[in-house]
């Protein structure tokens, strides 16, 4: 009834119906465990270079937004009353969720010429995002009072 075609072979039925030998089918333990430490090892190398692309783009957003905010924040101080120029903090509102900035205003001194120490004053302008602070911006500037001012 059947034909044997040795010891790894199929055997045959009178319908020429094939029937495989139960040690030839299937993956073994140690070709599966290969294979998910190979899968393993990829995983990781592609989620450690996506979660470094993230952290970059947030920091590029960082780098071109913080300089503009920093303008416009040195623009309202430039047009403000020099009277009313003192250390200030605040954010930028829901348009800029959790950018912040920081200003420090100083007088300067030094001895000649003595009347412009006088009208000189430096603002130190800090941008800040992230939690804790974690990206900074900082901007300096003098600006010179007029007399009548």
């Amino acid at each position: 009834m059947y034909e044997d075609r040795g010891a790894r072979g199929l055997h045959f039925m009178k319908g020429r119906r094939r029937v495989k030998n139960d040690r030839s089918s299937g993956f073994t333990l140690l070709e599966v465990m290969v294979a998910m430490a190979i899968i393993a090892i990829a995983l990781t190398a592609v989620l450690g270079s996506q979660s470094q692309s993230v952290s970059l783009a947030g920091e590029a957003k960082f780098n071109t937004t913080a300089p503009f905010l920093a303008q416009s924040k040195i623009s309202e101080l430039e047009v403000a009353d020099p009277g009313e120029l003192t250390d200030d903090s605040g954010d930028f509102g829901d348009d800029f969720p959790g950018y912040t900035w920081k200003t420090t205003v100083q007088n300067i001194s030094f001895d000649r010429p003595e009347k412009a120490a006088e009208r000189l004053r430096q603002i130190d302008l800090t941008v800040s995002w992230g939690a804790g602070d974690t990206f900074r911006y900082r901007l300096r500037l003098y600006l010179f009072v007029s007399e009548g001012a």
